[in-house]
């Protein structure tokens, strides 16, 4: 399996409610210094399967979104998760 199928295998596993960071899903996909990597690979997602607005930045906000940033962070609350 290549790297973007090891983010998206890693990111489907994320539960609702709860978030993981780029950097960690970057190190659980086998390639710890690829965080820019997984944000870019997300960033190009549109596969509704692939929960992409539960990877957040490091520092605990919400960073970027494909389909915006402010529609992140309320998806993530509709969740249960506190930004």
């Amino acid at each position: 399996m290549n790297f973007q199928g090891k983010v998206f295998a890693v990111v489907r596993k994320i539960p609702k409610g709860k978030v993981l960071t780029y950097k960690e899903v970057a190190k659980r996909a086998g390639k710890p210094k690829a965080y820019r990597a997984v944000g870019t690979i997300l960033n190009k997602n549109f596969n509704k399967q692939i929960p992409c607005h539960r990877v957040i930045r490091s520092d605990g906000k919400a960073g970027g979104y494909n389909l915006g940033s402010k529609l992140k962070e309320r998806i993530l609350k509709n969740e249960g998760f506190r930004i």
